[in-house]
């Protein structure tokens, strides 16, 4: 195999380590996203549920104290 054949042969293999790479890179970032749109649709779902629990606690950030 000549010197030029060879560094085909290293690139084409270096081509496809990238390629799975990507893929596998690919195949976590849209897992990742998953998982935050579930945890987004939780955190709204909590909000809700602590809004209907204590309408006022969004609204008021705290009560005055007695001696105002």
């Amino acid at each position: 195999m000549t010197a030029l054949e060879e560094r085909i042969v290293e690139l084409e293999s270096r081509q496809a380590f990238q390629d799975d790479t990507i893929q596998a890179l690919n195949d976590a970032l849209v897992e990742q996203q998953k998982l935050i749109e579930r945890l987004q649709v939780q955190i709204q779902a909590l909000a809700k549920r602590q809004e209907e629990v204590n309408p006022f606690s969004a609204s008021q950030d705290e009560a005055p104290p007695p001696h105002y």
